[in-house]
């Protein structure tokens, strides 16, 4: 952020700013647009694409924006941004082919729609910023390969509990020390719960109920475990993590694991429900150095051999501007794939399901998603939560059993089923 902020001040200064499209407009969307319109200097907000052109208008009117063009095409996006007027669309490939636009923040949630996104993105020279953990829980590692080979970058964001886990690392790495687990702290936890149960919490925060619901049932947390287990190389202990109950600090939780185990197994990705400082994240890590050790008892951290470090928040839309940054002005990814995936998101049964249904989406009645080894969800060919939508069982399964491809007929022509089927051709799976 040091760097970062001087160099955007210096792009303010040379009249030089960096030009942003965000494709969807709900709540972390809206939230974004107010930060760049009135808190970022030298980064501007140039395109909002959403299927509803009136949400996308109302991010801009409820950032203070009183004029904008409703634009249909990239031709007619860059010409709103050469008169110095915003674009909204209803079109995504319009600001993802606008040459205006150096970098796309893909904010939808959606998967299948995302992955169309994120290549139109990087087909076109952009960088991409993913609000939107889903797509790299379940396609990252091909995505960022498509990304490399077009020489721009994709990420993850800061702000977002992976991309703060992956600035810890980071940090714990720079000054000598090895991340053993990377912990996610949780106040709650139960993989039963409803859009229904939901929905109050989600009217008092003005959020979607099916959001909310991914967040309690449990969905959420795998999915941004697995990919920071997919930006580090590390795995999980057991599926659905082991996922503790712990109500006290989380630099208690340094006595809660076996080292030799975290060594042997190249690290573990968690969460904890109830822990201080929340909701905020932790790296646990060890030092191989005894000198180094004994400063570091000096300094407050205790004897070893885990050492605690934690960042007590996450402000979400508030930092995803610094992502943008770090990518387009130093081509530096906040938080993406390390190589094949080691951690999938395997879809569960939140409730009985008859043959013949055809599965909800994330964070709905139907099903929830637990982190599972990436070579398990192959070899037991279990279906990746992020695919799950739409597609219809072939037999029932019972409440908390994990449903299989060969349990389901996909629907057809989807494009992250051809994105699942390299990355796992590019895995050797």
């Amino acid at each position: 952020m040091i760097i970062v902020d001087t160099a955007l001040r210096q792009r303010a200064a040379d009249g030089n700013p960096i030009r942003v499209a965000l494709v969807g407009a709900g709540f972390m969307g809206r939230g974004l647009t107010n930060q760049i319109v009135n808190s970022v200097p030298g980064m501007e907000l140039v395109a909002i694409a959403n299927r509803t052109v009136a949400t996308a208008e109302r991010a801009y009117r409820e950032a203070g924006v009183t004029e904008w063009a409703v634009v249909t095409d990239a031709s007619e996006v860059d010409k709103a941004v050469a008169n110095g007027r915003p674009a909204v669309t209803d079109d995504y490939a319009a600001v993802c082919e606008a040459r205006s636009v150096d970098a796309v923040v893909e904010a939808t949630g959606a998967v299948e729609f995302g992955c169309h996104v994120v290549l139109r993105a990087i087909d076109n020279g952009k960088h991409v910023v993913l609000l939107n953990a889903e797509v790299d829980a379940t396609v990252g590692s091909v995505l960022s390969l498509r990304a490399k080979e077009a020489g721009v970058v994709l990420t993850g964001c800061d702000g977002d509990q992976p991309g703060v886990q992956m600035n810890l690392v980071r940090f714990v790495e720079g000054i000598g020390l090895t991340p053993r687990v990377c912990g996610n702290v949780k106040g709650l936890q139960d993989p039963h719960r409803t859009p229904t149960t939901q929905a109050a919490f989600a009217a008092r925060w003005g959020q979607d109920p099916h959001m909310v619901t991914s967040f309690a049932d449990g969905t959420k947390i795998s999915v941004e475990q697995a990919c920071v287990a997919n930006a580090t190389g590390m795995t999980v202990e057991r599926r659905g993590m082991r996922g503790s109950d712990h109500h006290g600090h989380v630099d208690e939780l340094t006595t809660g694991y076996d080292v030799d185990e975290l060594r042997a197994s190249g690290g573990y990705v968690d969460y904890v429900v109830g822990s201080q400082p929340g909701p905020g994240v932790f790296v646990l890590a060890t030092h191989d150095d005894p000198k180094q050790r004994h400063y570091l008892e000096l300094y407050k951290l205790g004897t070893g051999p885990l050492y605690s470090f934690y960042t007590p928040y996450h402000l979400c839309h508030f930092e995803v501007p610094t992502t943008v940054a770090r990518a387009v002005l130093f081509g530096d990814a906040t938080i993406t794939p390390a190589g094949p995936p080691t951690v999938e998101v395997v879809t569960i049964a939140k409730r009985d399901l008859a043959a013949g249904s055809v599965l909800d989406g994330l964070g709905g009645f139907d099903t929830y998603g637990e982190a599972e080894r990436a070579d398990v969800t192959a070899s037991e060919g279990l279906l990746p939560i992020g695919v799950a939508e739409g597609c219809r069982l072939v037999r029932d399964i019972g409440a908390d059993q994990p449903v299989g491809y060969r349990d389901v007929v996909l629907p057809p022509g989807r494009l992250v089923d051809v994105l699942r089927a390299e990355q796992s051709q590019l895995a050797g799976r």
